[in-house]
């Protein structure tokens, strides 16, 4: 593996992983009030079409990471349709 893609697995890791501790605290609280449906919704439909780039590019890093992140945001999208 070369030296570009460790970089680029190494960032899709962070900021995959810094969903995590918002969708926790979303599922446990339901409350998410402090979150915008507009903003959130357009941020969803954004790390979509990154993860399809991704996968239509063959790129690895980028899917992965987006894959991840369209895997949170949904959660927390789905609570901010289910508790508003």
């Amino acid at each position: 593996m070369n030296p570009i893609t460790i970089l680029g697995l190494c960032a899709a890791f962070c900021t995959s992983v810094s969903f995590l501790p918002q969708a926790i605290k979303t599922i446990q609280t339901k409350d998410t009030s402090g979150i915008s449906l507009y903003m959130y919704s357009l941020f969803v439909f954004g790390t979509l079409l990154w993860f399809l780039y991704g996968i239509f590019s063959s790129n690895i890093p980028i899917y992965i990471a987006n894959g991840f992140t369209l895997i949170f945001s949904l959660i927390i999208l789905g609570y901010k349709l289910k508790y508003k």
